[in-house]
């Protein structure tokens, strides 16, 4: 890929040197490095950009679940999985 920019930036010069430094040591350009802490850093913000957006759908889905009356009480799904519990207890016992 073309690189056709160029970005500036000020840090402190004992930043700048230990990152330099450790860049040398790895035997990697500093501009590589660089470039991968800035891909990494948006891959992260894509990924949690798109984990609240799936999240905000399934609370949005819950709402209108119970806004249809298609949800079960506490106690149900209590006493549901105190059954599954007690079947799950009966078959290691078994």
């Amino acid at each position: 890929m073309p690189k056709e920019a160029v970005f500036t930036m000020k840090i402190e010069p004992e930043l700048r040197n230990a990152f330099m430094s450790e860049a040398a040591a790895a035997h990697r350009p500093a501009s590589q490095l660089v470039r991968e802490l800035m891909r990494g850093f948006i891959q992260r913000q894509q990924d949690a950009r798109e984990h609240d957006d799936f999240l905000r759908r399934k609370v949005e889905l819950a709402r209108l679940s119970v806004q249809a009356d298609h949800g079960r009480s506490d106690d149900e799904v209590e006493a549901e999985f105190a059954s599954r519990r007690a079947k799950g207890l009966q078959a290691d016992a078994g």
